[in-house]
């Protein structure tokens, strides 16, 4: 019991408890709520406050710019108002020029229509004055216009065939002059050009460089490569302004092949000194001996030809860098000899015979560089020497007629040679005269004591002379050069002039060991 009454009591304890709790709860609730209200109301008047003055604000940055724009767009309405005013002021003169053009045009078409009506009245006074004289003219001579016109033709008829006659003759006459002229020119040209040209190709051989810097190695320092290498060859080297070429000018074929080997060889080493162009020389030399063997022994085989001495062989060889009247001496031997074959097997000869005649014929001609003589004599000394038949020592001596043809071999030779050398483009007439100029300049220079060689040059229009510096000084080179000069005048006949030059050289040469 009395646990009930203190639970109850508890309890009536509880309930209190909690009721007053709750009452201060909602007391401290309507506090705080109050306290928010409020909070609420100065937070609300604040942001009212901050929108009015964001809003004058706005307002008064949009009146700004209202002002802005309305003064630019003012200023471009002033703009294009004035570009407007200034085109059509230039309209305005345009139009007024335009005007004062039309006006004058006007006043031109005005005077030119009275100048036609002018013109129109004094074409018509001309006719009027023309029909009055053709039928006064009608009157006087009984004839009518047409009966006059045919009249005067009938009378001037004979008289126009004989001036059209006359006329012809006369233009007959101009034409045939004026067509010779024309043709004598164009044969002279066409011989002045196949002079050039065959001049060029049997004098002049072309090497080429790898590049222009090529050229001044080759001068060296002062000229003494070009210098040495032109002593040595008896050539000539013409540099000029033809890009990456040398020209190696010689009367002499042999020396002008040997030059250009050399030339090459020197080119492909790149050493260029004179030292090294002697060795160079040397090689060129061998080769080509090499080549005049090798050329003889092919055209031997080429005829058929057995039993050659070897140096006959190497005689015919030498024949491929000759020429006779612009005709290659090896080639115009070989036709020889054909054609020797052929007119022996037709009437019944000795073929064999007669095509070993005709190769030979002109075997001398290999030697008339280096000898004295005519190539007929030279010809016969070297068959003779290397122990050929009578029959073909007698052909080669009767080729030309020197003597008397008296065997068949002999006659077959000199019809077999005139048939190689007059057959059309063979040869041409000029060129043996003008090798033996330049032989005879070379002996010239050479019959001078003290000359060691001699080299005629630039086709034959320079003698260049090497003199033995031991035996001629400075002083006597002046009075040899005199002398020689002499001479040429005296014993020559050439067009022009030719320039004798002296050379006297001394080298020191020592070797470091």
């Amino acid at each position: 019991m009395p646990y009930l009454i203190g639970g109850i009591v508890a309890l009536v304890l509880g309930v209190v408890g909690f009721f007053t709790g709750s009452a201060y709860r909602s007391k401290a609730d309507r506090t705080e709520l109050g306290t928010a209200k409020d909070e609420a109301r100065r937070i609300l008047s604040d942001a009212l406050k901050n929108a009015e003055t964001k809003k004058k604000e706005l307002l008064i940055e949009a009146k700004d710019e209202v002002y802005r724009l309305r003064q630019e767009a003012e200023k471009d309405i002033k703009e294009r108002r004035s570009d407007v005013q200034r085109s059509e002021h230039r309209l305005q003169q345009k139009e007024e020029a335009l005007d004062r053009k039309i006006e004058n045009y006007e006043a031109k078409e005005e005077k030119l229509a009275l100048k036609a009506k002018e013109i129109d009245e004094k074409i018509e006074e001309c006719e009027r004055i023309k029909r009055s004289q053709i039928e006064m003219l009608e009157k006087i001579s009984g004839f009518t216009k047409q009966e006059a016109k045919d009249y005067l033709l009938k009378a001037l008829d004979g008289e126009l065939n004989h001036e059209k006659a006359v006329k012809i003759l006369e233009i007959e006459k101009q034409t045939k002059e004026e067509s010779e002229r024309i043709a004598r020119e164009i044969v002279g040209h066409a011989i002045q050009r196949c002079a050039a040209d065959h001049t060029s190709e049997i004098t002049v051989s072309v090497v080429a460089l790898p590049n222009d810097e090529m050229k001044g190695r080759i001068i060296g320092r002062e000229g003494r490569n070009i210098r040495a290498l032109e002593t040595a060859t008896g050539a000539d080297l013409i540099i000029d302004d033809t890009p990456e070429a040398i020209t190696v000018s010689c009367f002499d074929p042999v020396r002008r092949e040997i030059a250009r080997l050399t030339l090459e060889k020197l080119i492909l080493d790149g050493r260029i000194h004179p030292a090294r162009i002697e060795e160079m020389i040397n090689k060129a030399t061998a080769e080509v001996e090499a080549t005049i063997k090798q050329e003889g022994e092919r055209v031997m085989l080429e005829a058929g030809i057995h039993n050659l001495h070897p140096e006959l062989v190497k005689l015919l060889g030498k024949l491929k860098y000759r020429t006779s009247y612009g005709q290659s001496v090896l080639n115009h031997s070989l036709e020889v000899c054909h054609l020797s074959g052929l007119i022996a097997a037709e009437i019944g000869a000795n073929v064999t015979l007669a095509k070993r005649a005709g190769l030979l014929h002109d075997i001398g001609k290999a030697l008339d560089h280096e000898q004295e003589g005519s190539h007929i004599q030279l010809g016969v000394e070297a068959a003779k020497r290397y122990k050929e038949n009578e029959d073909i020592i007698h052909a080669i001596h009767a080729h030309h007629g020197e003597v008397e043809a008296k065997t068949v071999i002999a006659c077959i030779v000199q019809a077999a040679d005139a048939i190689s050398a007059s057959r059309p483009g063979a040869r041409r007439e000029n060129i043996e005269n003008y090798i033996k100029r330049l032989e005879k300049l070379e002996e010239i220079a050479n019959s001078f004591t003290g000359v060691e060689r001699s080299y005629a040059i630039q086709a034959g229009r320079e003698v260049r002379i090497i003199v033995k510096p031991e035996l001629v000084t400075d002083d006597q080179m002046v009075l040899i050069a005199h002398d020689i000069a002499q001479r040429i005048e005296n014993e020559l006949e050439y067009p022009g002039q030719i320039k004798v030059n002296l050379i006297r050289e001394n080298r020191a040469v020592d070797y470091a060991k």
